[in-house]
């Protein structure tokens, strides 16, 4: 029996942009978006350095952005970071929120309920278009797989130079972008650089595949 197969569903429903599952396999927590899978609680060592390595780039005391709540290791791991004094998670499904708060809170010390954390149930490319300028010291967007093989087509606006443009005006002048990708983004970074002057791509190995990356730019032009 595969591991697909002997998975627990524990809730199918429909989701924003399709049919969204959580699963139970073992001892770990799976999320499948319209057939595909699309992330689970082991492992996250890329989604937690998305969040440390802008906390440690950024002006402290800082109010971070994270785009994509995910099974919530980046936000757990931004709740232990000295320098985040505030974080505003931005999710596009309500189902994510909503497991977060249930099956999947265990997993992260249910850092949802942390009083410096703000919900809002948006998409993060709206949500950055509207901000005023200077809203955030970081920006850590976990949305989808990066600007490639993305699992929703409409997440592509995010990664295109206006959506860039919008997360670039909301950060204050020595804050922080960070982008976590599932494999290495050479044109991102190029469009990046067209809009800060410091840009690094830190590399997070895998067991099988191309590493995870995560993309930090800083110092806007």
């Amino acid at each position: 029996m595969t591991a697909e197969a002997s998975a627990e569903v524990l809730e199918r429903t429909a989701g924003r942009n399709g049919e969204l599952v959580l699963r139970r396999s073992g001892e770990h927590h799976e999320i499948v978006a319209n057939g595909v899978f699309l992330m689970d609680t082991r492992g996250g060592a890329s989604e937690r350095l998305l969040v440390t390595a802008a906390a440690g780039r950024m002006p402290p005391p800082g109010r971070m952005l994270i785009g994509g709540l995910g099974v919530g290791f980046s936000l757990a791991a931004a709740l232990t970071t000295a320098a985040v004094t505030a974080v505003e998670v931005v999710e596009f499904e309500p189902a994510v929120i909503r497991w977060n708060r249930g099956p999947l809170a265990a997993r992260h010390g249910d850092a949802l309920a942390d009083p410096r954390v703000t919900v809002h149930e948006a998409d993060v490319a709206d949500r950055l278009a509207e901000a005023a300028p200077a809203s955030f010291d970081a920006v850590c967007l976990d949305t989808d797989n990066g600007p490639d093989w993305l699992v929703s087509p409409a997440n592509a606006r995010l990664y295109t130079d206006t959506g860039l443009g919008a997360a670039a005006r909301a950060l204050s002048p020595a804050g922080v972008l960070a982008i976590w990708c599932a494999a290495p983004a050479p044109a991102l970074a190029a469009r990046l650089r067209a809009l800060f002057r410091e840009v690094e791509t830190l590399v997070v190995p895998v067991e099988r595949g191309e590493p995870d990356v995560v993309v930090l730019a800083a110092r806007q032009r």
